[in-house]
């Protein structure tokens, strides 16, 4: 049964939180990614039959499965993160130039080799596993229960050690946690909590290169409305963060969305209490990158003071998404967009179609001159299940 909640939100507007992601220092950011081998903007798609089918003037769509060749933008915040911890310990700024620098003989031979450690359910891990091997390095990931095996190996791909535990994402988590403290290693975690913080947030800072790439591909069009996915927060967090900063009163009408099974986030919002609120227990949704049950404390502070609404919902506006993309109308080009990349379309679709939601797409400000930007965030991560919902042979139930 499908089932879509939502909260509108009126955040506070505090610059304050937007202090890490200020455009101008996030420029070293983009530099130093396009200095890694491999570096390409993704596309930015334009879909305008999509755009007249639902109702819209333009829609948007940022399409990561092309980044790094890791059919996700997860990478841009691992890489970032490993590399600024690397260059702290050689004593030496981060830009352009740092990736050939830290690959060479001798700061292998002055770091010796260091083990990344970090919980994923696949996109993040998969990135830190490429990174610490491009680099020179080690890394150990850990899956939260029920992750596909396709997941798995892509992960050992890259020669990271990696295991499904029996712990949901965030018990993933503090498995990884005790063992960088056993072991010494270091922990790149994408979401922070009180006392883990510094890492994190270079993760965030990582993932602005795609809103910097957004910038430049839109060419001086500024969306009217931006919808973000979100697990614990920290992509949602940093993109609006840097639209926030860069377009400060022309912010996009900015719409979070989380699977219903796994709606930290959403929770929070709903309870204004001040308080984080979390979600425990096994949560089966399909999107499997979004399953994660305890919000990022530094890109809370960012959602909290500027997205308009938080919406939970089911598996089947994902699936309606990774349909609408996948299968496109005739004359726009196909994003093939996994489960965690296609919510967002999914939950436009409904808002522009279903007659039970027209009183939130009135709140929103959504119409026929509305300007939509999307990131699809990943590729088919899950080939059988993708094929599966394109054929039309996925049904709830079997999630």
């Amino acid at each position: 049964m499908a089932n879509l909640q939502y909260v509108l939100h009126k955040g506070n507007k505090n610059t304050g939180s937007l202090k890490f992601v200020q455009p101008e220092a996030m420029q070293a950011v983009l530099e130093f990614h396009s200095g890694i081998a491999g570096y390409a903007q993704t596309p930015l798609v334009s879909l305008p039959n999509l755009a007249k089918q639902l109702g819209v003037g333009q829609i948007f769509v940022k399409d990561e499965s092309a980044r790094f060749g890791l059919n996700a933008f997860k990478a841009l915040g691992g890489s970032y993160a490993i590399a600024r911890y690397l260059c702290r310990k050689l004593n030496m700024p981060i830009d352009g130039n740092s990736f050939n620098v830290l690959c060479s003989e001798e700061a292998k031979a002055k770091l010796g080799t260091v083990t990344f450690v970090t919980a994923t359910d696949g996109n993040h891990g998969r990135g830190v596993a490429w990174a610490a091997k491009l680099l020179g390095h080690k890394a150990v990931v850990y899956l939260p229960e029920g992750s596909s095996q396709e997941r798995l190996n892509n992960i050992r791909a890259l020669d990271a050690e990696a295991e499904i535990t029996k712990f949901n994402y965030d018990g993933a988590v503090r498995l990884a946690y005790a063992m960088s403290r056993k072991h010494g290693w270091v922990l790149v975690q994408d979401t922070a909590w009180s006392g883990y913080e510094e890492i994190p947030t270079w993760i965030m800072q990582g993932y602005t290169t795609m809103a910097q790439e957004i910038t430049a591909q839109l060419n001086g069009i500024t969306p009217t409305h931006l919808f973000l996915q979100a697990g614990v927060g920290s992509m949602a967090g940093a993109v609006l963060g840097y639209f926030a900063a860069l377009w400060q009163n022309n912010l996009p009408v900015t719409v979070i969305c989380e699977p219903d099974k796994a709606a930290c986030l959403y929770k929070t919002a709903a309870a204004n209490d001040g308080t984080l609120h979390k979600v425990t227990g096994r949560m089966n949704s399909m999107m499997a990158g979004l399953c994660c049950g305890e919000p990022c404390t530094i890109s809370w502070d960012i959602i909290n003071n500027f997205a308009s609404a938080l919406i939970a919902c089911s598996d089947d506006y994902a699936a309606r998404g990774m349909r609408l993309l996948g299968m496109p109308q005739s004359g726009d080009a196909r994003i093939v967009s996994g489960e965690s990349g296609a919510v967002t379309a999914g939950v436009l679709a409904a808002l522009m179609q279903d007659p039970e939601l027209a009183q939130l797409r009135n709140e929103l400000g959504l119409d026929k001159n509305s300007r939509v930007l999307l990131i699809s965030t990943e590729g088919a991560t899950d080939k059988v299940n993708y094929l599966k919902v394109l054929s039309g042979k996925w049904k709830p139930e079997n999630k």
